[in-house]
């Protein structure tokens, strides 16, 4: 593993109060970063876990500085207010996590267009304005980063075919973060896992309790983050990577740990990976 740390960096991420980015947070936190946290959920949602208060209190608990911020990813003025603050809590922003994300697997010709466009909205529109929102903070950083939690653009039919709707919005996650990456010289990366997780949306939208437990912990979504955002910044700029891709590339073996009590046979696949 490296022995390179985010002490002191600041770190805006967008959703964070439960979940993958929640764990992500977490883990940077360990080593010592600023946290911004920009979320809708001010209040206790009656069935999921968590509020970004919560969020930011498990953050400090961690060993990181947090800031909560209640805003809508979508909506330009609530994205400059978490910007603004960020950088006037903790003087800049140095990396900028796009992990905010809903998600649809409805076939084509039965999606409501409402789903659709909220998919877009969110995934697409709110990867591009975050990321382009903190740009000027991320220019003056010494070590600046975008990691958006998205998949390899693969073209295969079967990954086209997958989730139309779903697949569009993801990929344009993707191409939004290393895009912007691209044309600012900014080391831009996308992050994927080859296993569904075990968040909410996989307990309650997808599969059920029965998928939820054939799915690895969120902690290989937050080592393998962990693992990108403190390497060389020319190791994985401009590319797609795949979670346990990166934890292999740092020495990591024991996959067993993000998946206990659990056969990696029966593993449920991501609809992304073959």
């Amino acid at each position: 593993m490296s022995n390179a740390t985010l002490h002191e960096k600041t770190v805006l991420i967008s959703g964070g109060s439960r979940g993958i980015g929640l764990s992500i947070a977490k883990r940077l936190a360990e080593d010592g970063a600023n946290v911004v946290l920009l979320a809708k959920t001010a209040e206790p949602h009656p069935k999921l876990p968590g509020t970004v208060y919560t969020a930011a209190e498990e953050i400090r608990e961690a060993g990181g500085k947090a800031l909560p911020v209640v805003g809508d990813v979508r909506e330009e003025a609530d994205v400059q207010a978490a910007v603004d603050a960020a950088v006037k809590e903790f003087g800049g922003i140095d990396i900028v996590i796009n992990n905010a994300s809903a998600i649809n697997l409805e076939p084509a010709e039965k999606i409501d267009m409402k789903r659709y466009d909220l998919m877009h909205d969110i995934n697409v529109r709110g990867t591009f304005l975050l990321t382009r929102t903190a740009l000027p903070h991320l220019k003056k950083s010494a070590d600046p980063r975008v990691l958006s939690l998205s998949p390899p653009l693969n073209m295969s039919q079967k990954w086209l075919g997958a989730a139309p709707s779903y697949m569009m919005a993801k990929y344009g996650m993707s191409l939004a973060a290393l895009g912007i990456g691209a044309q600012n010289q900014i080391p831009a990366t996308c992050l994927w896992p080859k296993t569904t997780i075990q968040t909410a949306a996989v307990q309650y939208a997808l599969g059920g309790s029965e998928m939820y437990e054939r799915s690895r912990t969120p902690e290989v979504y937050s080592d393998s983050a962990h693992a990108v955002l403190t390497a060389d910044p020319a190791k994985y700029a401009g590319r797609t990577m795949l979670c346990e891709d990166v934890l292999e590339d740092v020495g990591v073996t024991d996959f067993a740990q993000y998946s206990p009590g659990i056969d990696p046979s029966e593993l449920e696949k991501d609809i992304f990976v073959d």
